[in-house]
Parts: C-alpha cells; structure tokens; sequence
C-alpha cells in the first residue's frame, strides 16, 4: 500500500512540473528550443531508418537468401528494427535534450529548485560529465532492455509482462536522467543519485513511468519536457533530497 502511495505521489510531481511552467510561461517557451531540435533529429533518423529498413534487415539476414519464404522474414526484421529504433528513441530523447539544452535546463531546474547554497560550474564544465554519464546510463538502458525486447516476441509474455517490465526499467533510468541536474546542484555524483534514487524507488518510478507513457506520443513528448525537468527539480526538493 505504501508503495502504491509513492507511485502515486511520483506521477503527482510530474503533473506539478505540467502546474509550474503554466504559471511560469517563458520557462517553458525557454525549455522548448531544445527539445524542438532533438525532435527534429530523431524525425530525420527515424524516417531514413524507415525508407531503409527492409534493406538493413537483407544485409543483416545473408543466412536466409535459399529460404522460401525470406520476404516475409526479412519484412518482419525490418518491422523489428524501426520498432527497435523507436523505442530506442523514447528511451533516450530525454537524454540527448539534456545534452543538447544543459544551459537551458540548467537554469529552468534551478528557477523550480532554489537553494541558498549549491554546488555551481559553469555548463561548458559540467557538459563533458553530462554526455559520460548519460552514456553510462545509456549501457544499464540496453543491457536490461535488449532482453526484453527479445523476449516481448514470446507469446503471451511478450504481450503482458515484458510491457509492464519494460515500462517500469524506462521509466526508472527517465527519472534518473531528468534528476541528475537537481541532484548534480547537491554536489551529488552518478552513483551516489543512483543510491538516492533506488532508496525512493517507488517514487522514482510513479514520476519515470508518467514521463515515458506521455514520451511515446513523439509531439507531447517536446511539449512535456519543459515540465518533466521542472517536475524532476519539484521531485527532488521535496522527496528525494529536500531542503532542510
């Protein structure tokens, strides 16, 4: 039942991420541009994926070239492949937005988040940390999501326990990578926000899975990560790490 009233809680600071850039207009026009950009290069990668799909699935497939019925196979690779690669792009939209817009994200985490006492770098400091541990995240992301991937083609499991699996490992590592600025400005590294985010699981979680379930509709998706990096500084400051 606790555990339940923290996942609850933690869809409810997304939600109050979606309240404060309503009140506070100009901060998510400002979050946007970012976000506008990374959406135009997923749109660009995932339409050329598509245009080359069967021909990527021919070149990865040489074994079935005597095989009667390789069309079929090949389209189903193919088919597998952009479901692949979209889910891929789900996954790490919220990543390559914080990588691309750190000076904007920066500044509207810390207009949600405001403490007396941080620990402050320049961006152009922190940005080569940023895309190492976002790789690093990156590697957990795969090394748990290639086996479900593999395993969602398994009848019956693949059709209700890999989603719910699925849903809940995206949506920890989403929380992980939209909390990193708050918790970063605690002077806290990689590890140390892995153990504070595992220590709130359930919490973790309820606020992730909310932003991966908006994040698979590709416009809401720009539209909410405004409100996903505000309502990750509202999460920390008030669960995770608050503020004495």
């Amino acid at each position: 039942m606790r555990s339940l009233q923290n996942f609850a809680a933690g869809v409810g600071f997304f939600f109050q991420g979606f309240g404060w850039v309503a009140r506070n207009g100009r901060w998510w026009a400002f979050g946007l541009i970012p976000a506008v950009i990374a959406f135009a290069v997923y749109v660009v990668a995932l339409v050329f994926l598509g245009m080359y799909a069967l021909e990527l699935a021919e070149f990865l497939t040489p074994f079935a070239d005597t095989w009667s019925w390789r069309e079929l196979f090949r389209t189903l690779v193919g088919i597998a492949l952009f479901l692949g690669g979209l889910a891929l792009a789900v996954l790490t939209f919220a990543a390559i937005t914080l990588v691309i817009g750190e000076p904007f994200y920066e500044r509207l985490s810390s207009a949600a988040d405001v403490l007396e006492r941080e620990e402050e770098q320049p961006w152009w400091r922190t940005l080569p940390r940023s895309i190492r541990d976002s790789l690093i995240t990156l590697l957990y992301v795969l090394l748990f999501t290639v086996p479900l991937f593999v395993l969602g083609f398994v009848p019956v499991l693949g059709q209700t326990v890999v989603p719910v699996l699925g849903a809940a490992v995206s949506g920890f590592f989403l929380t992980v990578e939209l909390t990193t600025l708050a918790l970063e400005r605690r002077g806290m590294a990689r590890k140390e926000r892995f153990r504070v985010l595992r220590a709130n699981l359930s919490t973790a979680l309820g606020f992730g899975v909310a932003v991966f379930v908006l994040f698979l509709v590709p416009f809401v998706a720009v539209i909410a990560m405004p409100a996903a990096v505000a309502g990750a500084a509202l999460l920390v400051r008030e669960r995770i790490a608050p503020v004495p």
